[in-house]
């Protein structure tokens, strides 16, 4: 068995929901090596996530982040946690709805992804800065 681990920093981004698949191959060009194995990537923050989604049409990005705007308002008078912010606590509460890691199967020293997925980062703050992610792959 094989096991590798690599910490990526990302550049800062907007809010909206990017494609980052080649960022997180590129980091650990060890998948190569592995014939079967997973993928896991894991986000170090509480207000982005990460899923896997469309990787070919830009409007379904687009869609992601008008659903959950709509779904998860800024400015809610009931919110206690507001210091930071009007797009802070919506942005852990979407951080939540996606979750911090997504599971990939390696197959032949590749990520497993179907033709048309691609990992996303999902920034759901105006301002996130720089967003850490931690990727491990195991396998044979």
């Amino acid at each position: 068995m094989k096991i590798y681990q690599q910490a990526l920093t990302l550049r800062e981004r907007r809010r909206g929901f990017h494609i980052i698949t080649g960022e997180i191959e590129e980091a650990l060009p060890q998948l190569d090596e592995i014939n079967t194995g997973i993928c896991q990537v894991f986000i170090q923050h509480t207000s982005a996530s990460l899923t896997i989604n469309e990787n070919a049409d830009p409007t379904v990005r687009m869609d992601f982040e008008m659903f959950f705007n709509k779904t998860v308002k800024e400015n809610d008078p009931d919110y206690e946690h507001d210091y930071e912010g009007s797009d802070d606590m919506p942005a852990h509460l979407k951080s939540a709805i996606l979750g911090s890691s997504v599971t990939i199967p390696i197959r032949n020293g590749r990520l497993a992804l179907g033709t048309w997925q691609g990992i996303y980062l999902c920034e759901h703050r105006n301002r996130g800065g720089q967003r850490r992610l931690i990727i491990t792959a195991w396998g044979e």
